[in-house]
């Protein structure tokens, strides 16, 4: 009779082992650091507030608050400083100052990758085209290379097309009223 109370909790000792050893993406870290990055990239204020903790603050405590203690359930902390890090935010805050007339303008869009991309040619002028056309190849590759770097830097690479999807939604929601972006695949203008 004795041996069956202990095998009755084995099922319980395997369930809480696998909640506290699982590694998954820091999602509302994510968007802490994204919302940093956009905030030192553009000089403007975002949002403070990521969607996930909103919705989080909204639903109150988890159901496995009760199973999990908090200190093995706190959020983890998605490290975006590294050299790298620092060289390509400065170069994308340089350019943003030249960029930024284009997204005003709308000849120069966010994209629903994490990219940004010239919408409307017709909106430059034809002296300007090439020069704008650079500035939004360099903004990519520099985009393109954070989203990796932030990836490497964490000692997780696979999270890099979590870390892009992130980064590509908080480009979109911290974007000035008026500028465009890709949603679906089509443009539309932020209101």
């Amino acid at each position: 009779m004795r041996l069956h109370q202990p095998l009755s909790l084995l099922p319980i000792l395997l369930a809480t082992a696998c909640v506290t050893i699982n590694i998954y993406f820091p999602a509302a870290a994510a968007e802490k650091a994204a919302d940093r990055i956009i905030e030192e990239v553009w000089g403007s204020e975002p949002d403070t507030v990521p969607p996930a903790e909103k919705e989080q603050s909204r639903l109150g405590p988890g159901w496995l608050d009760w199973l999990v203690s908090p200190a093995h359930a706190a959020e983890a902390d998605l490290n975006v400083s590294s050299p790298a890090i620092n060289r390509l935010t400065a170069s994308m805050r340089a350019r943003h100052a030249k960029l930024e007339p284009f997204y005003s303008s709308g000849a120069v869009g966010l994209t629903g990758n994490g990219q940004v991309a010239l919408r409307d040619p017709a909106a430059v002028g034809v002296r300007q085209r090439n020069a704008v056309k650079k500035l939004v190849a360099d903004e990519n590759a520099d985009r393109n290379t954070l989203y990796r770097e932030i990836a490497r830097v964490n000692g997780q690479p696979k999270w890099e097309a979590e870390i892009r999807t992130t980064f590509a939604r908080r480009w979109i929601d911290n974007a000035p009223s008026g500028w465009w972006y890709q949603a679906g695949g089509r443009w539309q203008q932020k209101r």
